[in-house]
């Protein structure tokens, strides 16, 4: 799966928030306000190769019976985050003292919610 670019991350952001599909012009538009920032605007030959590549990734599916094509997220926020989650775990020599690092390092909110996901995936002793 893999990280995000820093453009990648800011056009999958809005994706994710859309709803719906959005044209490269409109992630364009909604990417970068100049009035705002004083930054010059991004091309949209720059947002269509960015999403070029978001679509080669698997993260980004292009409606080509649309002028102009619509691109939807193929997977939620929530999705993206546990694989990347999975993928830093499966790197690791000592799952273990990973796991015991990162619980240790949870709000008790979190923690609590932790509690009660795991209590309703594990097999119920009977």
């Amino acid at each position: 799966m893999g990280s995000l670019g820093v453009l990648e991350r800011m056009l999958m952001d809005l994706l994710w928030s859309a709803g719906t599909p959005l044209t490269a012009n409109e992630l364009r538009d909604a990417l970068l306000n100049p009035e705002a920032t004083g930054a010059k605007p991004l091309a949209t030959t720059t947002v269509l190769t960015v999403l070029s590549r978001l679509e080669n990734k698997g993260f980004v599916t292009r409606d080509r019976d649309s002028r102009p094509h619509g691109y939807t997220a193929v997977s939620s926020r929530a999705q993206h985050t546990a694989e990347l989650m999975h993928e830093v775990l499966g790197t690791t020599t000592d799952r273990t003292a990973t796991l015991a690092r990162f619980i240790g390092n949870v709000s008790p909110q979190e923690a609590q919610t932790l509690r009660a996901l795991l209590e309703s995936v594990s097999p119920s002793s009977e």
